[in-house]
């Protein structure tokens, strides 16, 4: 006879070893998908390396502007990084669905239900950073840093960016933001855990204010234009994790107060 008084956990009460075995069937269908998403990736590494360049095309006069490779092996590794990076993409709903596959057993109903938004809104938020990083962030970086070409002592300084250079700083620009948009997510899993209040946050507001801007200018170039495109949506995210916080507890009491 079942216990009516448990949660509805899983019945999987497996020995350590049948977890492990799991665990490594999940890490093995983990790699699989992301070598298969490596291989198409690779054959498509040109076309991908040309949405990434997109922002500096744009940001160049018509006409103008290239990309350069100084090693004769540059360009080669370019479409080897470019290739994983998009991989990782392509590869990343079946990692987190073995991953979710993986813990799951081991929650209460309530927890599958309260920890599943949080998984939803993790890719929701780093693509909605990458797009922010991509089509505001980036062009307008690139525009300041080419505003740096002319003559200089009468000679012409002319941008040359190189391709492994280029493709480091999109990584970075990209990666920055779509990790940078996760604090929500931290935040709200640290208040639920019980670690961190609301209260506690609103209190330590000025000091998260500047640590916002001290990360940002620690993750993005050294320039103020990219720094404050980082610094300002931090500090948003940071008051919407507060309202969702004060929504949150304001339902908690009326179902404490209602019958």
């Amino acid at each position: 006879m079942n216990d009516q008084s448990k949660p509805d956990l899983d019945d999987s009460k497996a020995p350590l070893i049948e977890h492990l075995i799991e665990l490594r069937q999940r890490l093995l269908w983990s790699v699989a998908a992301l070598t298969v998403a490596f291989l198409i990736s690779i054959f498509f590494a040109d076309q991908i390396f040309g949405i990434l360049v997109q922002p500096l095309t744009d940001a160049f006069p018509a006409g103008e502007g290239k990309l350069i490779y100084t090693k004769l092996y540059e360009a080669f590794f370019v479409e080897i990084k470019v290739a994983m990076f998009a991989a990782f993409f392509l590869a990343f709903p079946i990692i987190s669905n073995q991953l979710w596959a993986f813990v799951a057993p081991g929650l209460y109903a309530n927890e599958k239900k309260a920890f599943l938004p949080f998984l939803i809104a993790t890719p929701v938020l780093f693509m909605a950073g990458a797009s922010l990083a991509y089509f505001v962030v980036m062009p307008t970086a690139f525009k300041f840093f080419l505003g740096f070409e002319g003559p200089v002592g009468g000679l012409r300084q002319e941008a040359l960016p190189a391709m492994g250079d280029y493709l480091s700083l999109v990584m970075q620009f990209i990666l920055a933001f779509g990790v940078c948009f996760q604090l929500p997510v931290l935040l709200l899993l640290l208040n639920r855990a019980g670690i961190v209040t609301r209260k506690q946050l609103t209190g330590m507001r000025r000091y998260m204010i500047v640590a916002a801007f001290a990360l940002a200018a620690i993750l993005t170039p050294p320039d103020v234009v990219s720094q404050l495109m980082l610094g300002i949506p931090l500090v948003l995210l940071y008051e919407s994790s507060l309202v969702i916080m004060w929504f949150t507890e304001r339902r908690k009491k009326r179902e404490i107060v209602s019958p």
